[in-house]
């Protein structure tokens, strides 16, 4: 490539879902709901962990930093797609791109390394319950998520600042919903391949660590969990790792379909760009889901604090 004709660009502009036009009044409402209803789900899971002294404990601590980070991740992509989708305002500067670009890397790399963390929690609940409370305590349960965010926005650091002293060239449209690592860096004007085999790396290992370490962890637990003669103690311990599971399933198997989906060269860009949108959408979504209809306790602290006509009944009890 001539570098002589890099352009030096002041911002980018976001396609979205430049094919589907026609649709775009849909998209809107339909990415408007789904982001409502994060918001409040994870935003209710926030708020019960915090008012419940029973959600006081490790496992509901880690819950907790996990809706944190569906939360974040949600409004760094969401409201600027709605805007996109609008026609408002499609235009994102330069450092903004990369700053988006750097926090979703970096937020998605925390929830897999939380993940590992929910996993190792589970495994020490069931495979060491009575040495539980003085493996996890209070202290090291701080620790472990401190380290979890700690590695999570450091991860990304080196490649995102790298790859933004880059000449960029011929277009500054982006051919996605969000600034995307892997189709702005494919706007640059100069030979990309170590960038690109660095952050592949990067990658490799941000996802299969902590996938080994949770299929050890529940290898471990399963083994546990066999051993077990009465069957309401298999049930039981089952029943504990069922929503971490079900998580873990989620975020590997929609990490799956994305590089899948992004391979398949039969699948056209609009097709490539919504299945991306809708997988970075959907787990956000999902997880409070999961936690929230499957823990008793969690349901029971719903109940608690946001069953209006309970509380109004309580009120009229009181005054009465």
């Amino acid at each position: 490539m001539n570098h002589s004709k890099a352009a030096s660009f002041t911002e980018f502009e976001i396609l979205g879902f430049s094919g589907l036009q026609e649709y775009k009044t849909s998209l809107f409402f339909g990415f408007l709901i789904l982001f409502l209803i994060t918001l409040t789900a994870n935003l209710l899971i926030l708020l019960l962990v915090v008012l419940d002294h029973r959600l006081h404990t490790p496992m509901y601590y880690f819950l907790w930093n996990l809706s944190l980070l569906d939360l974040l991740i949600t409004i760094a992509i969401i409201p600027k797609l709605l805007a996109v989708l609008l026609e408002m305002n499609k235009t994102i500067s330069f450092a903004g791109c990369f700053f988006q670009m750097y926090f979703i890397i970096a937020v998605g790399a925390s929830e897999l390394f939380l993940v590992a963390a929910m996993a190792y929690d589970r495994y020490v609940a069931i495979v060491k319950p009575l040495q539980y409370n003085v493996i996890i305590d209070m202290k090291s349960c701080l620790s472990i998520v401190a380290i979890v965010w700690l590695l999570g926005f450091l991860v990304p650091l080196v490649s995102i600042t790298w790859a933004s002293y880059l000449p960029f060239c011929a277009s500054n449209k982006i051919l996605y919903c969000f600034c995307d690592y892997s189709v702005v860096i494919a706007l640059t004007c100069t030979d990309v391949t170590l960038h690109t085999n660095f952050a592949l790396g990067l990658a490799i290992v941000v996802v299969f660590i902590p996938l080994l370490f949770v299929l050890w962890s529940y290898y471990r637990i399963v083994i546990s969990v066999v051993r077990l003669k009465a069957t309401t103690s298999r049930t039981k311990a089952f029943s504990m790792c069922s929503s971490h599971l079900l998580v873990v399933l989620t975020y590997y198997i929609s990490t799956a379909f994305l590089y899948i989906g992004l391979q398949i060269e039969s699948i056209s860009y609009d097709d490539r760009v919504f299945i991306g949108g809708l997988i970075y959408f959907l787990t956000p979504v999902v997880n409070p889901l999961i936690y929230s209809l499957r823990n008793e306790k969690m349901k029971e602290a719903a109940k608690k604090y946001f069953n209006v006509y309970a509380l109004f009944q309580q009120g009229l009890r009181s005054s009465g």
